[in-house]
């Protein structure tokens, strides 16, 4: 908790929203995208590319953050230790037992632009595993996600999943239909 609250003397607090994103359920990459559009102040009329005028950022339940697809096993970071040979590498999977706060903030940094002021706008980040935090005296507001619309299926997915549909329900009737015929026929000899 000590090591949230260092650096802010560094940041003028002044006029800054304090927004919270709850990670709990939501996908890493969107999530990400959101949060990188409010540090970099994109969601205010007055945004200019070359001042920081990002609000401040509180991540809570960041151990609980989702990902599509296999990237739990596929997606690998790499880090070179220095030496000749010493490229490491770490599983997604991995890095959440280590330290979910990095992965979410290594996804927010890498859409943030390279420049002087990525340092300036990483301060205004604060990211923690669970739903803890020490920045109850200030007047926090939460960021609602934006809905998530899914894309309509593609039209040879969508023809493939209507007659699997079509099948099932055609082997349901006749499951039925015969059930029915077996009782009928116990019936009518008595």
């Amino acid at each position: 908790m000590q090591k949230a609250v260092a650096g802010l003397r560094r940041i003028n607090l002044e006029g800054l929203r304090w927004r919270v994103f709850d990670a709990k359920g939501q996908v890493l990459g969107r999530l990400a995208s959101q949060i990188s559009t409010v540090i970099q102040g994109k969601d205010k009329p007055t945004y200019t590319p070359n001042r920081d005028d990002g609000d401040m950022c509180i991540v809570l339940n960041a151990k609980d953050v989702c990902v599509t697809g296999r990237k739990l096993t596929d997606k690998v970071y790499y880090w070179h230790t220095g030496y000749v040979g010493h490229l490491k590498e770490r599983t997604l999977k991995d890095q959440m037992v280590k330290d979910p706060t990095e992965v979410i903030r290594k996804a927010v940094l890498r859409m943030l632009p390279r420049n002087k002021l990525r340092d300036d706008r990483d301060r205004k980040l604060r990211i923690f595993a669970g739903d803890e935090h020490p920045f109850g005296d200030r007047p926090l507001e939460p960021y609602v996600m934006p809905p998530r619309t899914v894309r309509e299926m593609r039209p040879r997915a969508r023809r493939a999943f209507v007659r699997a549909q079509k099948k099932a329900e055609q082997q349901q009737q006749q499951g039925s239909d015969t059930r029915k015929g077996k009782k009928a026929e116990a019936i009518s000899p008595e």
